[in-house]
């Protein structure tokens, strides 16, 4: 009887720990906490942005000790009367094109140093620059006074504008021009390590002032001679007055022998 008792609480015992496994294992479980996405975890260290432009890709070059001011000696011009047409301060999505369509025209090629900013807001005017066969150099970033500047900043001004034309045109461009033609020997330097050749003028109608077409024209007819580097604007502000007057300018130079050349 004994045994039959224990042998039976046994089978009861069990019979109810199994009831109680089941009903465990039939409750519901708390679902775990979600982690969030090994992506949204902020890094422990960011990287800064970098302050420097990335390399141009341009061989160094001997550092200047002055801009060029007019069209140096070539052989091919031997026997030419030759001139340098340029523009600062592009692209400009109201003047650029006038420019471009009065230079279609006449058949003449220009250089247009375009600011990097300007270059960044109005890509395909670049591209619209050196579809027509044109020469596109760099004016800074921000037209900024670069002898007033860190060797740093500097190389940021003028290296982001080289890499911005770069990557809008396929083409590294190698001329600068400095703005307000404010050099220094650091602007020199960082030229030097990018690649690019400082590029000036001899003939300033200071058409970026508006005198009026008739005196933009005036100036341009009286100092201008043989390599002459002409500058004007295409951006910057008002040039419809720097428009009229190449209109007239242009047909003049053309008739009196004078071919358009690169600076």
């Amino acid at each position: 009887m004994t045994q039959q008792r224990m042998a039976g609480g046994r089978r009861a015992f069990l019979a109810l720990g199994g009831l109680s496994l089941l009903s465990a294992c039939a409750e519901p479980q708390p679902e775990p906490p979600a982690l969030p996405p090994v992506a949204a975890q902020p890094s422990a260290t960011p990287k800064p942005p970098s302050p420097s432009p990335s390399a141009t890709g341009l061989p160094r070059t001997p550092v200047q000790k002055k801009p060029r001011y007019v069209v140096p000696v070539r052989s091919a011009d031997k026997g030419s009367r030759v001139v340098a047409l340029t523009f600062d301060d592009g692209p400009d999505p109201a003047y650029t094109p006038q420019v471009l369509r009065l230079l279609r025209k006449h058949h003449v090629k220009a250089t247009f140093f375009v600011i990097g900013e300007q270059a960044s807001a109005h890509p395909g005017l670049v591209r619209s620059i050196v579809d027509d066969g044109h020469t596109v150099g760099t004016h800074s970033w921000s037209h900024a006074d670069l002898s007033r500047l860190t060797a740093g900043r500097v190389r940021t001004e003028v290296g982001r504008a080289v890499d911005t034309v770069a990557t809008t045109v396929g083409r590294i461009p190698s001329l600068f021009r400095a703005p307000y033609g404010s050099w220094s020997r650091t602007v020199f330097e960082v030229c030097a390590t990018l690649g690019q050749t400082s590029i000036a003028w001899d003939v300033d109608p200071r058409d970026w002032d508006n005198p009026g077409a008739a005196r933009i024209r005036a100036k341009i007819l009286d100092q201008v001679g043989n390599r002459s580097i002409v500058l004007t604007h295409d951006g910057g502000g008002d040039r419809s007055q720097t428009v009229r007057a190449l209109r007239s300018v242009l047909p003049v130079l053309v008739d009196t022998g004078y071919r358009f050349v690169g600076v």
